[in-house]
């Protein structure tokens, strides 16, 4: 990043700063040595927390159950909503829910003849629970507030499977397992 040399570069005509401020994927300590398509990911999680009114807890899990991405922040750094609840508070354990619940919707697709699997959604009194699909056979977790938007919620996650779909790559796959695995 190109810092300015002089005062009149950092000012506008009205004085106001107009220095670029880093995005949150940028400033995130765990994103830091990542490649590019990486911190595109954590991006791409950090908007959809920041986006969308009601998320609790986001994760993206591998095929195999493995946390790749979190918005839990001592995973990954990246800022949250003030409320950092989850399942018991820990995007580890919304990986592990995100991964059975998974796994049964295939097995029961396969059982009634169904088709692949799209989307999962969990209505509780205290909460709903999302799982979408990603190209690969990784899946998207949300755990949202009782009285978030449904429909919100499934359209910005489709569209972070839309865009992270399609590199979502095994060698970024294991990227993103060995910077989780480090965060720890």
């Amino acid at each position: 990043m190109r810092t300015p040399s002089s005062s009149a570069e950092k000012t506008g005509a009205a004085g106001a700063s107009t220095a670029r401020r880093p995005s949150a994927a940028e400033s995130a300590p765990a994103a830091y040595g990542l490649s590019s398509e990486a911190r595109n990911l954590h991006w791409l999680l950090t908007n959809l927390v920041e986006e969308v009114p009601g998320l609790l807890s986001v994760a993206v899990v591998s095929s195999d159950g493995l946390l790749l991405l979190s918005s839990d922040p001592g995973r990954n750094a990246e800022r949250r909503p003030e409320n950092p609840t989850g399942p018991k508070g820990s995007s580890a354990d919304l990986a592990t829910i995100v991964s059975g619940l998974g796994s049964l919707t295939i097995g029961a697709a396969k059982l009634m003849d169904g088709g692949a699997v799209k989307q999962t959604v969990v209505a509780m009194e205290e909460g709903s629970l999302f799982v979408m699909s990603i190209s690969d056979g990784s899946l998207l977790g949300v755990h949202a507030t009782p009285d978030c938007d449904m429909s919100v919620v499934a359209y910005h996650m489709a569209l972070f499977v839309g865009r992270a779909g399609h590199v979502l790559t095994p060698e970024l796959r294991s990227e993103l397992r060995q910077s989780m695995e480090s965060a720890r």
